[in-house]
């Protein structure tokens, strides 16, 4: 079978590679659509340091069982799930503490293991979520996730203000999660189309930091006070600084991007704010039903996420243009069928 292979930074090319073997237990699944993410531009660029090289990369997964599942009547030959692709060990703190998301020996598709950009792929049972979603709505479903787990960690509530740091599809998630617990939701970014999507998909105000200065405006926007939870979702030194020196007294940071730096702080405002620092990462079982939940309700604006649809051929020169621009792609999703 066919696979894009990363052979190493910036070198992509599609290979045959073995086709998949399907162990016992699990479900033989054919790829229909796989989205790219930061962390695979990341691994493009060299930069990721929990991938090594060669590795077939993509993690947020659109497929179709290919034949009946024993046991599980919902996975039938010919429906379309999204995927978890994360693993858990069951024997490490995080996972006998019921947080499998953040298992110290998890392996995610195109990251620790190959990924799914490849024809087909087989998985446990439990790693697929059936919905009557379209394959791009089913293929956004694991990036919208990250954001919702994040918005749970910040115990966001109706009566928040929260500012989302960084509006691509893992900040967007966090904006539709955070809107959809009734909180005001302050989007930020640096590009006013991602901030005009993610008004769509929940945010109540905006900022672009281009034109404005982010103190100032949270500023005006709160009375002063300050967010009383800000979610940092871009990975940068200096977002991640300024959101412990915007958040409110006693406020929560959520960071779910991680810096490709050491990161200097004015620890005092740790102390002095008595803030909750909490990471974030990954995704459970209840916000990727949370998102399914969201999605076939048509309450997020998926064609305009959407930048592109291209075939597995156009999958390098896509990459490559990303890497080159940054800001000219929201979401990229390979087509596979």
């Amino acid at each position: 079978m066919q696979a894009l292979v990363l052979k190493g930074p910036g070198e992509v090319a599609i290979e045959d590679v073995p086709r998949v073997v399907c162990l016992k237990g699990e479900v033989l699944l054919q790829v229909r659509r796989v989205g790219l993410c930061g962390s695979d531009l990341n691994s493009y660029r060299g930069k990721n340091p929990m991938v090594s090289f060669p590795r077939v990369v993509g993690h947020e997964v659109a497929a179709t069982v290919l034949e009946d599942t024993p046991g599980h009547p919902a996975l039938s030959a010919g429906t379309n799930v999204a995927v978890s692709p994360y693993t858990s060990c069951g024997q490490c703190a995080s996972c006998k503490r019921g947080r499998p998301n953040a298992c110290q020996f998890n392996q995610t598709l195109g990251v620790q293991r190959d990924g799914a950009l490849t024809e087909y792929i087989a998985l446990p049972p439990e790693k697929l979520y059936p919905a009557n979603l379209s394959l791009n709505e089913l293929c956004l479903v694991e990036p919208l996730t990250v954001g919702f787990h994040a918005v749970a960690r910040g115990r966001v509530t109706a009566t928040d203000t929260v500012a989302i740091i960084g509006c691509g599809g893992v900040g967007l998630g966090a904006v539709a999660a955070s809107g959809s617990r009734g909180a005001r939701t302050i989007a930020i970014d640096v590009d006013d189309e991602k901030l005009n999507i993610a008004r769509k998909a929940g945010a109540t105000d905006a900022i672009n930091t281009k034109r404005e200065g982010l103190h100032e405006r949270l500023a005006e926007m709160t009375g002063g006070r300050g967010p009383d939870v800000v979610i940092e979702a871009i990975g940068l030194p200096d977002t991640f600084r300024a959101a412990v020196e915007e958040v409110a007294f006693t406020g929560r940071v959520v960071y779910i991007g991680y810096a490709k730096e050491p990161v200097a702080y004015e620890t005092k405002l740790f102390v002095q704010k008595e803030l909750d620092i909490l990471g974030s990462r990954n995704a459970l079982p209840e916000d990727f039903r949370a998102v399914i939940r969201m999605l076939e309700q048509g309450r997020f604006p998926v064609d305009e996420a959407v930048s592109i649809v291209v075939p597995l051929a156009e999958a390098a020169a896509a990459l490559a243009e990303w890497s080159s621009d940054p800001s000219c792609f929201s979401k990229i999703m390979i087509r596979l069928d």
